[in-house]
């Protein structure tokens, strides 16, 4: 079944390994891992790496297929969602991506090429607020972020939760998707609180 699932970057510059491999399941600890078609919690997200990570995973495993400067990983994460690594020339220089890409469209892996390509050659530096919110999530510590449980309403259980500090109050989880703007700057580090927003990706 082909995900629906949309391109999505999930972190706001260059990953280095540690933090690569922090996020290429950064929904391990969702209640539903097991259950049914993980597909759309996958597909669709992207992130850049340096060019260490890209000729790491290219060494690590034989590609399942590889095409010029893209290759795609042979285990994968879910399905028929894998790993696949860019090198695309952006602005006269050679960057490098990590996507998770649904391999049953097969129009998925130039798809996501093109949602890179377009989202990294905007002529200035902008964040949507759903970026914002994946950023949060994929740079948040295990302690501190989470799902709502039992203890939630039924219709949101289930949803990305993350701890906040509320003062006087202490400490306690919100909806990762309900954070205001005030929220949403304090979690994110100083030098992306103040970048212009964009409506879409």
């Amino acid at each position: 079944m082909s995900s629906i699932s949309l391109p999505r970057k999930v972190f706001q510059g260059v990953a280095k390994r540690a933090d690569m491999f922090r996020m290429f399941d950064r929904h391990a600890k969702r209640p539903d891992r097991f259950d049914g078609d993980q597909s759309a919690t996958y597909a669709g997200e992207w992130f850049e790496i340096d060019e260490t990570s890209y000729t790491y995973m290219l060494e690590i495993l034989p590609p399942l297929w590889m095409r010029g400067p893209i290759f795609a990983m042979c285990e994968f994460m879910t399905g028929s969602v894998t790993s696949v690594f860019y090198a695309i020339h952006i602005d006269d220089a050679v960057r490098y991506f990590h996507t998770y890409c649904d391999l049953s469209d097969p129009n998925s892996v130039e798809a996501m090429r093109s949602a890179i390509v377009d989202r990294e050659t905007r002529p200035v530096r902008a964040m949507s607020r759903e970026e914002r919110l994946e950023h949060i999530w994929s740079t948040t510590a295990d302690d501190y972020r989470g799902y709502a449980g039992p203890r939630w309403p039924k219709p949101v259980q289930g949803h990305r939760t993350v701890m906040l500090y509320g003062g006087k109050e202490g400490t306690f989880l919100k909806l990762l998707d309900t954070l205001t703007d005030d929220e949403i700057a304090a979690k994110l580090p100083v030098h992306l609180r103040h970048l212009p927003t964009v409506l879409a990706a």
